[in-house]
């Protein structure tokens, strides 16, 4: 894998005793995949929250994670909830905080994790590595990493690309979203590149694993390439019927949420990317691909899974 940089100058413990993984963000989308996959790795994960009454949080300690209140917007609250934590995982949010919230939240988990010793940080960034595409979500992101590695944090940073679940996540309105306006903007035979939120999930927990290995890594992650109008006949083939579409006009759309996306899909509509798909899958070999997940998406709306049963208290 020739994007890895082993780093030999730091090396996390391996003792079950110090798989404790504070993870930022875990009632959200990357944030709570990690946070179930460390728990069925036998990880200790202690799920960071403004909120703890919150239903999304009672789910994830119903799974077995410790929940800590936690403010990425108060660095005091950070220091106590990363005390004692041998990793974290690291995404925010520029929807909620908005581009210059997201930087300094990135910075105050940046500082909290020097403060208190903590090993190893896996952040969730994106984009291409590039400070200056105008993307502002990209953008700012760049400038967390770089503020990172000026800090020379023990960290890993990892760009997933598109998100399968942008097909069929409601929050996200697909019809308007993924199945007409990105298109439109970008180009419905532009190369995609797609990554399932839990074979995310995956990756960070063997990137945790192996942190000799990758701290210093720097991984774009992308399982599959595929076109929106791919998108549209795998749809087609594995649904039995073509994704709903919502015709929505361009500046409607940004007056809903902004143009952070619309800036986004015009950038890629005329710059081609780096979408090679070996880390991703070196990480995490049954990544799946479009056909496989749109299958599985299929399977769970036909037998939905339980409920998860609280996890039993300690002896």
């Amino acid at each position: 894998m020739s994007q890895l940089t082993p780093n030999t100058g730091r090396r996390m413990m391996a003792e079950r005793s110090d798989r404790v993984v504070a993870v930022a963000g875990a009632t959200g989308l990357q944030g709570g995949a990690v946070a179930r996959r460390l728990l069925q790795e036998g990880w200790r994960v202690r799920a960071l929250t403004r909120n703890p009454e919150r239903r999304k949080v009672r789910s994830v300690a119903a799974l077995g994670a410790e929940v800590v209140r936690a403010d990425m917007d108060d660095p005091r609250s950070l220091d106590r909830a990363l005390d004692g934590v041998s990793g974290v995982f690291s995404v925010q949010n520029h929807h909620i905080s908005g581009y210059d919230g997201e930087l300094a939240q990135g910075r105050h988990v940046t500082d909290a994790a020097l403060r208190t010793g903590v090993r190893h940080v896996v952040y969730a960034a994106a984009g291409i590595g590039r400070p200056d595409t105008g993307v502002g979500s990209w953008d700012v992101k760049e400038r967390i990493a770089a503020y990172m590695r000026d800090r020379r944090l023990p960290v890993t940073i990892l760009r997933p690309m598109a998100f399968m679940e942008l097909m069929t996540a409601s929050k996200f309105f697909p019809a308007a979203s993924t199945w007409h306006v990105m298109p439109e903007v970008m180009g419905a035979e532009r190369p995609v590149g797609w990554l399932a939120v839990d074979d995310l999930a995956v990756i960070v927990a063997n990137v945790f694993s192996d942190a000799d290995r990758f701290v210093g890594a720097d991984l774009v992650l992308a399982a599959d390439v595929v076109s929106i109008s791919g998108c549209r006949r795998l749809w087609r083939e594995v649904m039995g019927r073509p994704p709903l579409r919502f015709p929505m006009p361009v500046w409607l759309f940004e007056r809903f949420v902004g143009t952070d996306e619309t800036t986004m899909w015009r950038w890629l509509r005329t710059h081609d990317i780096d979408l090679d798909t070996q880390s991703a899958r070196e990480l995490c070999p049954h990544a799946l691909d479009v056909r496989a997940w749109l299958r599985r998406q299929r399977a769970l709306r036909s037998h939905p899974p339980e409920a998860p049963r609280p996890a039993p208290d300690p002896a």
